[in-house]
């Protein structure tokens, strides 16, 4: 049984920073962030390979966030940094069952319940 729990959302204002946290029972997979906001897909944030190699991101947050994992103690983190008022949204970590991560939420199997993520101007 994979199970996936987000945690570290909150309200900051443009310009601060966040860390998200996924704890994951269940194995050690691929992993991604997604996001979304109401009305919009949920869309592709950052993911890592399952050695923790390969980070990968959106254009929207390449140079701001960054992705990194903790295999001893199962964890997957999503450092943002500079956020901003379009950063706002419910972010979800997701898990891949394959070695190397993916742009797409079709490719994962697994997914938390998300976080709320606000970021005022």
């Amino acid at each position: 049984q994979v199970q996936l729990v987000e945690s570290g959302g909150g309200l900051v204002q443009a310009g601060e920073s966040l860390r998200l946290s996924c704890a994951i029972s269940g194995g050690t997979y691929a992993m991604g962030w997604f996001r979304q906001t109401p009305g919009k897909e949920r869309e592709f944030v950052a993911t890592i390979a399952r050695s923790g190699s390969v980070p990968s991101y959106a254009d929207s947050v390449q140079g701001r966030f960054t992705i990194s994992r903790d295999n001893a103690k199962n964890t997957v983190a999503l450092q943002m940094n500079s956020l901003k008022p379009e950063d706002t949204a419910v972010y979800y970590c997701a898990a891949r069952l394959a070695f190397f991560g993916s742009k797409y939420t079709r490719d994962y199997a697994y997914w938390g319940q998300g976080t709320q993520v606000t970021v005022s101007s």
